[in-house]
């Protein structure tokens, strides 16, 4: 085989996770192998940038690639007196003075997301920040006028081709005027990386006419994972080996209890059907789970844990089940199940004179009222509502969890999916750059055992208290958030048995660059096709069959057609 080098930059390019997948493409084609190089990168965020050279090991460069209108548009103030607009020269400069082959650009996404809303998205701060699309196309084009680039990716949320639409045609007639065929089509990142999340992006490629003939073929699309295949490979949460961007984050009670009560698959909008009376729960109730061992009974024939200084039933596993039995009756220290009647009741009513003892499912403490701690059935009425509704008198002892949103027309919690579940088995959405416990479905339904560092609770705590808190939800499993590093994780920034501590303390930080990123292996999967088409281009190919589709949008007209408006007869 013989290796070709294929240069590739990336402008706005974050933390690096897209230059990453770049890096570990492998296209070929006959005897050639395509072999990537990073020229390096280019962005605003000065932790991000250090984040590029530790995923890429290529440096990066700090510069805003704002106009001083668009500096402040956005910030409300001029730019400071240090302040220079970046100019084509610094583009090349940041590449390190080499031509790249493919110049890939992830221009912000926050004014054209569905996220924002509409009339927040109009505004001149967020129209400002649109406008560094179009400006960081022209410094891209700019710099390497004299020999531009094959290919040049622009990608972006879907939206954009509605929002950003007067945006996007300027951006096709200034890559038309430099020579560009230009083609827009989406795709799933999931699919073409085989990723556990579902991540739809707008994706604009540019192809050099007179440099790259060939056809653009699509990736090939792959089956979507499930979470589990990821989580289930990575350290339990919150193991101190993984590292500060694996704890649990730490959550108020109330907002563990919502959780807790949202089906797998759902989200908050399931917590509607709970039912509530006098401001309690009517149907189920929440304490503390006593140590383990509790009530603990040890088999006749095998060994038991260690005695401790306080070695009582209630305490441990410090009960046995004794099969011997002496006495004048037959039936001596007898033990009814629950749900059996007992035998004659005589005048000596003791355990030791008969079947007096009764296998009681209850427990819970010193000897209160029949109803303590009880739960009540989803499907059955709730007793009388005494004048002591305490925790020990009855099922009373859980507030409500619903967070008492509301379904208005221009609710943001009608659609963003705020605390979503989702479930071992099932693949996760588009990891967004807000990804929090609440602002979508940032929570697993872990079926693992949990592993967290706090002990258990003697009483259950105030609603606001901040805690990592462990409770069974009623599908067995544990509703908790995803981690950090199980975010990146899903983002295939690095494999699930990898460590990783990016640059910055900010689990904010990480997880909005996280989720700005572009996914690795989708990033590879587009790697492997644009050096393909490279490949093809260099060694003189015009035209060459390929089972993928051709690349276009939608999936019908080749991109080696230009995408030009019909022309209305005359």
């Amino acid at each position: 085989m013989s290796v070709v080098e294929i240069r590739h930059f990336h402008l706005f390019c974050g933390l690096g996770c897209g230059a990453k997948g770049f890096n570990q493409s492998n296209p070929r084609v006959g005897t050639l192998q395509g072999e990537f190089r990073c020229l390096g990168g280019i962005d605003v965020d000065a932790t991000a940038i250090a984040n590029f050279q530790l995923l890429t090991g290529v440096p990066g460069t700090i510069r805003d690639l704002m106009s001083a209108q668009q500096y402040e548009a956005f910030h409300g103030h001029p730019p400071p007196t240090d302040w220079k607009e970046a100019t084509p020269a610094d583009i090349q400069n940041a590449a390190g003075g080499e031509r790249p082959h493919i110049v890939f650009l992830s221009a912000p996404c926050k004014g054209f997301s569905g996220l924002l809303s509409q009339s927040l998205s109009t505004t001149a701060k967020y129209q400002a920040l649109n406008e560094l699309t179009l400006r960081g196309i022209w410094l891209a084009l700019e710099a390497w006028r004299d020999d531009p680039p094959e290919l040049l990716i622009f990608e972006n949320v879907p939206r954009i081709a509605n929002r950003g639409r007067h945006l996007l045609e300027q951006i096709t007639q200034l890559l038309r005027a430099y020579g560009y065929a230009v083609s827009e089509t989406t795709h799933d990142c999931g699919e073409i990386g085989g990723l556990a999340q579902s991540r739809r992006r707008f994706l604009l490629v540019a192809r050099h006419e007179e440099k790259v003939p060939p056809f653009l073929y699509e990736p090939p699309k792959k089956t979507l994972r499930a979470v589990g295949d990821i989580l289930g490979a990575m350290p339990l949460p919150g193991n101190a080996d993984a590292g500060p961007m694996h704890r649990i984050p730490s959550l108020q009670w109330k907002t563990w209890v919502r959780l807790a009560f949202v089906e797998a698959g759902k989200d908050w909008r399931s917590l509607n059907r709970l039912k509530i009376e006098n401001g309690y729960l009517k149907d189920f109730l929440i304490m503390p789970e006593y140590r383990p061992g509790y009530m603990g009974v040890n088999h006749w024939d095998e060994s038991m844990g260690t005695v401790a200084g306080r070695s009582t039933p209630t305490n441990g596993a410090f009960s046995v089940a004794d099969p011997r039995y002496e006495g004048q009756q037959y039936s001596q220290f007898g033990v009814l199940n629950w749900r059996e009647t007992t035998g004659v009741v005589t005048g000596q009513r003791s355990p030791g004179q008969g079947r007096f003892s009764v296998a009681d499912p209850r427990s819970g403490g010193e000897p209160v009222s029949r109803s303590k701690y009880r739960v009540t059935r989803y499907n059955e009425h709730a007793g009388a509502v005494i004048a002591a509704s305490t925790t020990g008198e009855g099922a009373f002892s859980v507030a409500d969890p619903r967070p008492g949103l509301s379904r208005k027309k221009g609710d943001s919690y009608l659609t963003a999916g705020h605390y979503g579940v989702v479930p071992w088995q099932s693949p996760a959405g588009a990891v967004s750059a807000a990804a929090g416990h609440d602002n979508g479905r940032w929570t697993v339904a872990d079926p693992r055992p949990a592993a967290t560092s706090e002990g258990p609770l003697d009483a259950l705590p105030a609603a606001t208290d901040r805690l990592i808190a462990e409770i069974t939800a009623l599908d067995g499993t544990w509703h908790r958030p995803f981690t950090t590093l199980e975010l990146a994780a899903l983002q295939s920034l690095i494999e699930p048995e990898e460590y990783l501590e990016l640059h910055g303390k900010s689990d904010s930080v990480w997880r909005e660059q996280i989720g700005n990123a572009v996914p690795a292996h989708a990033a590879r999967a587009i790697g492997d096709t644009m050096g393909e088409t490279l490949l093809l281009a260099w060694t003189g190919e015009t035209f060459v069959l390929s089972p993928e589709k051709v690349w276009v949008q939608p999936l019908r007209v080749a991109l080696s057609v230009d995408q030009q408006p019909l022309e209305e007869p005359a």
